[in-house]
């Protein structure tokens, strides 16, 4: 245990200077940087799960999960990203560790009496154990945690049912919308600063709560349409016993300090000085096109245009390839029979187009360089470590009224599904900077509502940029949008979960067996059999979902 109150110590002071000051930590305790689990002050462990969580997520929605749903491509380096190339052994060690932190958290707000730092470890043990079943099903969670006890049980633990976690996650929840219901003149403990999220607020906290109701409401909804239909339909009207995410400036987020790897904006060129990760993320074509379709204003504050387009010109002399006036002028035998996109303004890679996709759109210099003049590459904003945009989204009032939206469609007396749309959507233009546009977009064919969860669904995937696991969670449950798998794609189709980690199939085996043969093996597992991101798990299987 003492090394976990090192990590804590080592991350909290990364993160000094984010939104808070060293100073404040080190008057918690006299000697913090030899306090002990025993006697650790809630505070000091609070900034590191906030922080780990928040780090998590957007490495996951950012990289290759935006991959996965076709948010982004990359141009090297990008199996896993474009291809679903994972090399079957993917860890939920860290989120654990975050776990085991907040585990910490929790059992010394109980000690200490510290109610509002109780409802916030429920809310953050809700959100990680949350995307661990997400992402790979059946996992230990009831007897998780509990190494120190030294019995066989509590080294390796049973993996409990993807349902009972669900079920969990509610209940936690639920405690801790309790927990979290008082003023915050009513609570002791609260230091704002250490709260990276929300200041110490407690009716913040109680919103993401109950938002993160909504959400596993919903995620459970094909599988237990009882229980989702009853919890969203007691969140919705109950707006003062239930109090939920509704506009922007109740979001769930942070932002970054950008003094480091550890604290800045993944893939950004500050700290990563040679840029190379930066470079090999470009947009991808299915998202390019939709945003193109819908004279969305949001694609120019997440892509840059291309710097050199590419123009053929059957006028031209035969042999003809040359910039003219920044465009690369081309006569139709230098194309052959290549696929190009000749998009004078923004060109995106499309899904899993090759072993080599940095050749694309007759790049002059493929597989030598990430620069490529005739794809879109993300915004410059993206570059930098910190920003006023470059915050994580753990969950947003964009999100919260499609979920009712959707709900709404489904006849759960959540309102008016028109009504949540076009919130969700005014709420994405608000985060995005694009709310004077507002008006002009949803006013356009194909935006105006047309009562489907389609567009729905749609529109949430656009919303979900740099957060898109929650696109593949929707993706999975519904199909939709109606992604294909690219043709160098590991798969014909889209996957669905993780794998399970070796080590805990090794270390862990009876248990890790059992949860294994849970898993619904399909056409597209192959080689994997049931450890495959194409075997189903429990939550969809019996659906048709999403193939």
């Amino acid at each position: 245990m003492k090394l976990i109150s090192k990590k804590i110590i080592a991350f909290s002071l990364l993160f000094c200077g984010l939104t808070f000051s060293c100073k404040d930590l080190t008057e918690l305790n006299e000697n913090p940087n030899g306090v002990g689990p025993e006697s650790v002050n809630p505070n000091l462990i609070m900034p590191t799960v906030l922080t780990e969580a928040a780090r998590t997520y957007v490495e996951l929605g950012y990289q290759d999960i935006a991959g996965v749903v076709q948010h982004t491509q990359k141009d090297a380096w990008s199996s896993g990203h474009n291809d679903y190339d994972w090399g079957g052994d993917q860890s939920w060690n860290r989120y654990y560790d975050v776990l085991r932190n907040n585990d910490l958290l929790y059992n010394r707000a109980v000690e200490m009496k510290l109610e509002f730092h109780q409802g916030v470890a429920l809310v953050m043990k809700s959100f990680m154990f949350g995307l661990i079943t997400d992402l790979w099903g059946d996992a230990p969670y009831t007897n998780a945690l509990k190494g120190e006890l030294g019995s066989t049980a509590d080294i390796k633990p049973v993996f409990d049912d993807q349902s009972v976690i669900y079920a969990g996650i509610i209940a936690d929840l639920e405690k801790a919308n309790t927990l979290l219901s008082k003023s915050k003149s009513e609570y002791s403990g609260i230091v704002d600063n250490v709260d990276v999220y929300y200041s110490g607020d407690p009716v913040k906290w109680r919103k993401m709560a109950n938002s993160l109701l909504l959400r596993y409401y919903m995620r459970i909804s094909a599988k237990q349409p009882d229980i989702a239909k009853a919890g969203i339909e007691k969140i919705a009207a109950s707006a003062d016993k239930y109090p939920i995410i509704s506009v922007n400036t109740d979001d769930a987020t942070m932002g970054f300090a950008g003094n480091s790897e550890g604290d800045s904006w993944p893939a950004d060129t500050v700290i990563d000085a040679s840029g190379s990760n930066y470079r090999r993320l470009k947009m991808c074509a299915t998202f390019v096109e939709k945003l193109q379709a819908l004279k969305d204003p949001r694609l120019a504050i997440w892509a840059n245009k291309v710097q050199v387009p590419l123009v053929v010109d059957a006028t031209l002399p035969a042999g003809t390839d040359k910039i003219v006036n920044g465009k690369r002028m081309l006569s139709p035998d230098k194309v052959g029979s290549a696929q190009i996109d000749t998009d004078p303004e923004y060109v995106g890679l499309p899904p899993s187009f090759s072993a080599l996709p940095s050749a694309y759109n007759l790049n002059p210099t493929p597989g030598q360089t990430s620069y490529n003049p005739h794809v879109s590459f993300l915004n410059n904003i993206y570059k930098f470590a910190k920003g006023p945009l470059l915050r994580v989204r753990l969950i947003s009032a964009a999100e919260v009224h499609f979920i009712l939206s959707e709900a709404a469609l489904k006849g759960w007396s959540a309102g008016s599904a028109k009504t949540h749309y076009e919130e969700a959507i005014k709420a994405s233009f608000n985060t995005w900077t694009v709310a004077s546009s507002y008006a002009t977009y949803m006013a356009q064919p194909g935006v105006v509502f047309d009562n489907t969860l389609k567009q729905v669904i749609e529109q949430k995937w656009i919303a979900s940029w740099t957060a898109a696991t929650e696109a593949w969670f929707d993706y999975r449950r519904t199909g939709l949008p109606e992604l294909k798998a690219g043709p160098a794609a590991k798969r014909q189709v889209l996957p669905v979960r993780f794998y399970y980690m070796r080590n805990e199939i090794n270390i862990n085996k009876v248990n890790a067996e059992q949860a294994l043969s849970k898993l619904q093996i399909t056409s597209f597992s192959q080689a994997d059999k049931e450890n495959s991101p194409w075997s189903k798990q429990w939550l969809i299987q019996g659906t048709n979902k999403p193939w």
